[in-house]
């Protein structure tokens, strides 16, 4: 039988190993020209390979967005001021979290499954016998990678997600297209786009480190990474919400 006092020491050990490892991690900052050509490997497999998830979740997000804000404003607010509510909730939430909500089944699970299935094979232990450190050749570059990468999937995500919502507002409610853009324009503040970057950047760094330090962990072959996958999904979900709460609660709570 588990005990309160055992769970609590249990969860805080892997909060510690946690932030060891992340600390392990950073501290071959050094080294990134030297990892040069797998940190582009990995934006491609990170960035690029994930265009077509990422264009069709924010054209239907920017659609849906489109659709409700016509819902629930009608007979409050002008439909010309459609695009400002699209755009805000866009850049300031919807693109980010959704964005890292996608990328952490497609990529934390693959990180994941990947280093997992080179612990059970003893691929890293062959490599730390050639001294070869793994936080430097094989978890930094997926790390900065991701870091690097959504946010600019977010910028991307913002892009689709915009016009998908303007296309719709356009011909299906009659919105006026100059009006729709002039608006948001208008009320568009700075602050509505670096604070989605500064959450994607986060979920960023949330989904490749979690990735790696499930898949270091893994044990019991090929059930143990499939384990590993799906817990490496689950925990860097919770741990958006949770950052995306703390974040804009910074950023925009007045905290």
């Amino acid at each position: 039988m588990i005990t309160s006092s055992g769970f609590l020491a249990g969860f805080f050990l892997i909060i510690g190993e946690y932030i060891v490892f992340n600390l392990n991690i950073f501290l071959y900052l050094r080294n990134i020209f030297k990892r040069f050509d797998e940190i582009l490997r990995q934006m491609k497999r990170i960035g690029y390979d994930s265009l077509l998830l990422i264009s069709v979740t924010a054209g239907f997000t920017g659609m849906v967005t489109s659709v409700q804000a016509s819902y629930q404003t009608s007979g409050y607010i002008p439909k010309s001021l459609i695009g400002v509510l699209v755009g805000k909730s866009t850049m300031i939430e919807l693109a980010p979290v959704l964005t890292a909500l996608v990328l952490s089944g497609k990529v934390g699970a693959s990180i994941a499954a990947e280093i997992g299935t080179m612990r059970v094979s003893e691929q890293i232990e062959a490599l730390e016998t050639m001294a070869v450190d793994p936080y430097d050749y094989i978890y930094l570059p997926r790390v900065l990678a991701g870091a690097l990468m959504v946010p600019l999937l977010t910028v991307y995500g913002n892009v689709i997600g915009i016009f998908a919502a303007f296309f719709l507002s356009v011909f299906k409610y009659g919105v006026n297209a100059y009006s729709f853009f002039h608006n948001m324009r208008e009320y568009f503040l700075p602050s509505d786009l670096w604070g989605g970057l500064v959450k994607a950047l986060f979920f960023g760094l949330i989904i490749t480190t979690v990735g790696c330090f499930a898949g270091s962990k893994t044990r019991g072959g090929a059930e143990g990474v499939g384990r590993v996958a799906t817990l490496t999904v689950v925990y860097s979900s919770i741990l958006i919400l949770i950052m995306d709460f703390i974040v804009a609660a910074l950023l925009f709570g007045g905290m």
